[in-house]
């Protein structure tokens, strides 16, 4: 493995009985960058997510994150290694306020150790600057108090990526982050993922072209469980194959 990359797979591939939904993959992320995975719905984008992150176990092919072959570690031990990621559906708690799912997140830093009700002083100042941190840079402290139930459904998407942040990834994995986001909305997240790219890899699934074209550093396009092509911005928006399998359904986003 290349030291230029942070993450590859190699014949990585998912099947649900008969059905292929992650063909065979082979996906390289260089370390410091931005790369974005587009693809028309069932092109197998979250599948790959679920393979990388752990959620599931690829039917074949291999994983290598950082020089280690994670491709059977469980999804909470990959948190350890330095993955994160964000879901395409919130999942926040509701009642509590923004801080404190911060906190909740920064303690989960431990894998298992998150559902310990009790955690060590120092641990919990720990969480709890990192929360702050983390508060600052997704600028949300002014709403550090607030129910995250109440923030706005940007806010929460907003939230949803400080939380995969309190993780210190050094690979960020955000699943259509922009997912039912209004339209004043989608410049901050846009602005946040382009800002988060300065000191993190990070890795995003996203159906939003106007976002992915002014981002990204490289551009996965996936169709049928496989990749398409894999270029830059402007590589990718120029080839005719992208335009016929994916661009034409959604240049207007």
């Amino acid at each position: 493995m290349s030291s230029n990359y942070l993450l590859e797979t190699s014949g990585l591939g998912l099947d649900y009985g008969a059905f292929s939904a992650v063909g065979h993959v082979d996906l390289k992320i260089k370390k410091g960058s931005i790369h974005t995975v587009i693809g028309p719905n069932g092109a197998g984008k979250t599948s790959l997510f679920h393979c990388l992150t752990g959620e599931r176990k690829p039917t074949r092919g291999s994983i290598h994150f950082n020089g280690e072959n994670l491709t059977y570690l469980a999804a909470h031990k990959r948190v350890s290694k330095g993955m994160s990621r964000s879901f395409q559906v919130t999942s926040l708690f509701q009642t509590l306020s923004v801080r404190e799912n911060l906190r909740i997140a920064a303690q989960g830093r431990g894998g298992l150790n998150a559902l310990k009700f009790w955690v060590p002083e120092t641990a919990d100042k720990t969480n709890i600057a990192k929360a702050n941190e983390v508060l600052e840079k997704i600028q949300l402290a002014a709403f550090a108090d607030k129910q995250a139930g109440e923030l706005s459904h940007g806010q929460q998407r907003v939230l949803e990526v400080g939380m995969a942040l309190c993780g210190s990834p050094s690979l960020l994995l955000l699943d259509e982050p922009t997912s039912g986001m209004g339209v004043d909305d989608i410049p901050i997240m846009t602005n946040l993922i382009s800002e988060l790219g300065k000191d993190h890899t990070v890795m995003l699934i996203e159906h939003n072209m106007r976002l992915v074209m002014s981002i990204s550093d490289r551009i996965t396009v996936m169709h049928q469980g496989n990749i398409l092509i894999e270029g830059s911005p402007e590589e990718v928006k120029g080839d005719e194959q992208v335009k016929k399998a994916y661009l034409g359904e959604s240049g207007s986003e």
